[in-house]
């Protein structure tokens, strides 16, 4: 008799995070049919099981003292010009706000200078250096400071042979814990 199945933990993380914590997980595009996700407190926010999953870069803003989701959508960032929209959406998102931004495929070739100085303003350290099917990842705050030691940014531009999905970079993930603020 072997050892019993693992628990599930939420957003599929190995172990459990402690009490008084929200769980996430932010997983890049990785080729045509393997979608973007983003999971927060074992609630998939984005992706294809969501059907709100879709070329370019894909966000999700939480409202940090509730844990309730405010708001999710994709911005196009291959055809048409959804720059615009995708700055006001990152602009609109309130105070106390947690924002999740992840790619799937192409996020970066109508990607203008206002959304790249939004996403700066944010912390973003990589938003200069994506580039076409750039895989990327980014966690952010509005209005209050995440704890130190929380990974915030993953990017990958590799399309090398080895990747599973050719002509594609490899996806790239980030999760964790985030405290929740002590009422």
């Amino acid at each position: 008799m072997g050892a019993p199945a693992p628990k599930r933990q939420k957003c599929d993380h190995w172990t459990s995070c402690p009490p008084n914590t929200y769980a996430y997980r932010l997983l890049s595009g990785g080729g045509r049919n393997k979608y973007a996700k983003i999971c927060f407190e074992d609630k998939l926010l984005i992706g294809e099981k969501t059907g709100n999953v879709g070329r370019g870069i894909n966000i999700a803003i939480v409202n940090y003292m509730t844990g309730k989701v405010i708001a999710a959508q994709y911005f196009d960032m291959y055809e048409g010009d959804n720059s615009g929209p995708m700055t006001k959406f990152i602009k609109g998102a309130p105070g106390k706000s947690l924002l999740f931004m992840v790619t799937h495929d192409d996020g970066s070739s109508r990607l203008k200078e206002d959304a790249k100085k939004a996403i700066e303003a944010l912390g973003s350290k990589e938003i200069r250096n994506m580039k076409f099917r750039s895989s990327w990842v980014f966690l952010t705050a509005k209005g209050f400071e995440l704890p130190a030691g929380i990974q915030r940014e993953k990017i990958n531009h590799s399309n090398n042979a080895k990747n599973r999905y050719p002509g594609w970079p490899a996806e790239v993930q980030i999760e964790g814990c985030i405290p929740r603020e002590a009422s």
